[in-house]
């Protein structure tokens, strides 16, 4: 998978949507920022928890979109390594098989 292109193209789509439906994308805004200021967790742990959801729950665009946000929070390829560990365990075989992708996404996005 293309990560950079994919998410591109997500973003493509997301752009209409701001513009249509501009109450629902700032609410949205306002819930990530609000989840995503660093208090008792860091910037770089929420991200990793984010993906390890995005992981679970087998979206591809939150995996890409949540590995560029761990990078640019310091997340290392060993730190989302152990937290795909993580998501084997809580989640099988869908777990390693879009812990790939979320290693495979940090490999072309850093």
């Amino acid at each position: 998978m293309d990560w950079k292109a994919s998410l591109a193209h997500t973003a493509s789509l997301l752009k209409p949507m701001r513009a249509e439906q501009g109450d629902t994308a700032k609410g949205f805004h306002a819930l990530h920022e609000a989840a995503f200021t660093p208090d008792a967790l860091d910037t770089k742990h929420k991200e990793l928890i984010a993906l390890a959801i995005g992981i679970s729950k087998q979206c591809n665009d939150c995996i890409g979109f949540h590995v560029k946000a761990a990078i640019r929070a310091g997340a290392t390829r060993a730190e989302i390594e152990e937290m795909v560990n993580v998501c084997v365990l809580m989640n099988g075989g869908p777990g390693y098989m879009y812990g790939a992708k979320a290693l495979e996404a940090f490999d072309q996005l850093s």
